[in-house]
């Protein structure tokens, strides 16, 4: 009989990681890891990380430079580090945090077992960075069931009835200011009947509402050369819904620029669509999403919000919005808040405008200065 063992798992980001991590979990369940909430007491600790935002980043290697005692205590002890920030530095974590045992970025997570194995067996530091065009999502068939998650003080433990399913994996977008493309990848869906298996074993689990995951779930079913591999996304939605034992089902996130009528219009025929809309518009100036390379300008974005209360009057409506952009006046941000009045979002993710390499808007000039971001952000936020 094997000896279980313990796995900490700490996730930065968004529901992609949050998803990500769930399923490296239950690949470990198949290995005889069982989670724990205790850091301290784990055989394996598997950070997944994030790097959307700088502050994102820094937690994660301030976390990991504390873990550097805790390998000291215990040499057998392996630590691996996923996501975003792995995709990113790569060979250069490893170089800066000699023990790290494992670096295994976004396509990779699959591999996990294999990777805890080799670096079991003390056979080096394992890298897994590699990206190719063509990837494709595997179908996940862990045999093991979910693992309930370990409690820890600073994450509420994830309801049993709601669950993500990640129905497509990177961006082909290259929005300014925005790293997604260089370490989810190009976009790539899974294939529906995948879908709607998984969707289906998780009803069969008492699982009540699903939320699909994509960078651009509006893009769904689409081909790199940007014709339809798939059924688009308002169709995958709609054969979701009818999925038995099915009560609430939602998604995110969706870009303007490919909000279609059809998808829309599943607000009003879909009875178990819930009434939430994430439509980030980031900034209420046309010169700034310009510069952003959103491709719509805000009367595009004002008419989409139109559309979607005529289709379903009680709809929460949330955003996303970035405060000092690179060239963002003074004007500009006032356009910002003007939007905000006119559209009286329910909630908003606000932040302040930081360079993420490698995107292009690390090059731009007239950056504004730090203090003047702080302001705007605290006024954005009153």
């Amino acid at each position: 009989m094997r000896t279980e063992k313990k796995t900490y798992i700490e996730t930065f980001g968004c529901q992609m990681n949050e998803r990500d991590s769930e399923i490296m979990a239950r690949m470990l369940a198949d290995e005889n890891y069982s989670p724990t909430g205790d850091i301290g007491q784990a055989d394996l600790i598997v950070i997944n990380t994030c790097s959307i935002r700088e502050k994102a980043e820094q937690k994660v290697y301030s976390l990991l430079g504390r873990l550097r005692n805790l390998k000291k205590k215990n040499p057998s002890l392996i630590i691996s580090v996923a996501g975003c920030v792995a995709q990113q530095e790569g060979k250069r974590l490893q170089e800066k945090m000699n023990h790290v045992d494992i670096v295994l970025g976004p396509q990779q997570i699959y591999r996990l077992p294999e990777l805890v194995r080799q670096a079991g067996a003390r056979n080096g530091q394992q890298l897994a960075v590699e990206q190719t065009p063509n990837f494709r999502i595997p179908r996940f068939t862990a045999s093991s069931p979910a693992p309930k998650p370990a409690e820890t003080p600073e994450k509420e433990e994830e309801a049993p009835f709601r669950k993500f399913v990640t129905i497509m994996q990177g961006c082909n977008n290259f929005c300014t200011y925005c790293v997604v493309p260089f370490t989810r990848g190009s976009e790539t869906s899974r294939p529906p009947a995948d879908i709607i298996a998984e969707v289906t074993h998780l009803a069969s689990e008492g699982v009540k509402e699903v939320t699909l995951l994509g960078q651009n779930v509006n893009s769904y079913g689409r081909a790199q050369d940007g014709s339809l591999e798939y059924i688009p996304f308002p169709e995958l939605l709609r054969e979701v819904s009818q999925v038995d034992g099915i009560r609430r089902l939602r998604f995110t996130t969706s870009h303007p620029k490919d909000l279609s009528p059809e998808l829309v219009d599943c607000f009003a025929a879909l009875d178990n669509l819930c009434p939430h809309f994430h439509l980030p518009v980031q900034s209420g100036s046309n010169a700034v999403l310009k510069k952003m390379n959103r491709k719509y300008t805000v009367e595009d974005y004002m008419a989409q919000v139109v559309g979607l209360r005529q289709a379903c009057p009680d709809i929460s409506l949330t955003t996303d919005i970035i405060v000092g952009f690179p060239g963002e006046t003074d004007s500009d941000f006032q356009a910002t808040m003007d939007l905000m009045e006119k559209v009286r979002y329910d909630s908003a993710f606000s932040f302040k405008y930081s360079s993420r390499p490698p995107a292009k808007s690390c090059d731009f000039e007239d950056t504004v200065t730090d203090e003047e971001k702080v302001r705007r952000l605290a006024i954005f936020q009153k």
